[in-house]
């Protein structure tokens, strides 16, 4: 992917570029959880957006995407947005550096990735976080730290994609380090790595190959279910509230708001129980609290799908250690801490069943837990 990028680059431009790359990433436990003031346990993985760069001494961007065969052209001011729906990751990002009173100067970039699209694991972000790195190195001497970095990728999906996602994704993309998950303190601020090399076990993905497009946005509603019932118990978020709080207000709140909250609440807990159980070696608790995840998101948060619950089924049934869904939902990924014994039987069994149901083998995506945002030359 790098030869290539390169050579288009040169193709293109006449020139070398400078190369940088940040990551996709996974998530073990913590779903939802950051708009909602939570906490998350997310890690960088080896699967990138790559990026050429260089200055080109105009205030317009030249950004060709590789992988669609496809250019866009822009100014750098508000009324310059392309029409290119990629290409708005990449103006707001430019956008997000100037409110912020950085600087940006127009630019040729040529980008690919091999981030799987649509499983969960936020080819966006990637997306924002290498533009955002590698405008901060070119044109601010380094000098936005690197939490703005993850801010500005969210500013950009809030204020030019229209997904108000919180900051999960943007942030391990930008801190990732190899070998390490993150916890994540989503209201503070705050991350402790956690080493991450489980002997004995393997992480991997299973990926539906499904993506059910509703009609609204299933994201952004169940952010507002649970901001009416943060205001309706009387905290800011969501992160404040106990299940005790929960039920003083059942009577005020609608059925559907009270199961939003109810998962939230009890997935605070469970990422704190995790960081404690991998401390202690103990990957059978993670793995319970992994399907625990699954079953509120399935059944209270309503963010799964058929194809998923199928797949967590496959799972348990397997004796997989934990499964669950992974990502903002109604299609994606599961994903699964499988003990190494019980990989290869498990892998074979959830491609038979699953081709045999949906007409289709879900695609197998192994984990490497790997570094963020970087300049590879």
């Amino acid at each position: 992917m790098e030869k290539e990028i390169r050579d288009e680059f040169k193709k293109r431009f006449n020139s070398d570029g400078i190369m940088y790359a940040s990551s996709g990433r996974i998530n073990l436990i913590g779903e939802h959880t950051d708009y909602n003031g939570g906490f998350v346990f997310p890690g960088a993985v080896d699967k990138c957006i790559m990026l050429a760069i260089e200055p080109n001494g105009t205030e317009i961007v030249n950004a060709y995407a590789l992988d669609l065969k496809e250019e866009a052209s822009f100014g750098l001011e508000e009324k310059d947005i392309p029409s290119q729906q990629w290409a708005h990751y990449i103006f707001g990002v430019c956008r997000e550096i100037i409110k912020r009173g950085g600087v940006v100067k127009g630019f040729n970039a040529v980008f690919a990735g091999n981030v799987p699209l649509g499983a969960g694991m936020s080819s966006s972000a990637a997306l924002e976080s290498t533009f955002a790195f590698a405008l901060n190195d070119l044109f601010n001497n380094n000098t936005i730290e690197k939490f703005e970095l993850a801010r500005i990728g969210q500013s950009t999906e809030h204020n030019y994609c229209g997904v108000k996602c919180g900051i999960m994704d943007q942030f391990a993309s930008v801190f990732g380090k190899k070998g390490n998950l993150m916890r994540l303190d989503c209201r503070s601020g705050e991350f402790e790595y956690f080493p991450f090399n489980p002997k004995g076990y393997k992480l991997v993905l299973l990926d539906s190959k499904v993506k059910h497009e509703l009609v609204d946005s299933p994201y952004n509603r169940r952010r507002e279910s649970c901001e009416r019932v943060a205001a309706t118990i009387g905290v800011e978020t969501l992160r404040d509230a106990s299940f005790e709080d929960l039920e003083k207000v059942k009577d005020k709140i609608s059925e559907e708001d009270y199961k939003r909250a109810r998962y939230v609440i009890g997935e605070k807990q469970r990422v704190l129980d995790v960081c404690e159980a991998l401390k202690n070696g103990d990957y059978e608790t993670v793995g319970a609290r992994m399907y625990e995840t699954h079953e509120g998101l399935s059944k209270d948060y309503e963010v799964s799908c058929v194809e998923l619950d199928y797949l967590n089924d496959i799972a348990r049934e397997m004796g997989v250690t934990g499964s669950r869904i992974m990502g903002g939902g109604f299609g994606g990924c599961t994903i699964n801490l499988v003990k190494d014994e019980k990989y290869d039987a498990f892998i074979a069994s959830a491609k038979e069943k699953f081709a045999k149901k949906f007409g289709h083998e879900p695609r197998v995506i192994d984990v490497v837990i790997s570094d963020g945002a970087r300049k590879l030359s």
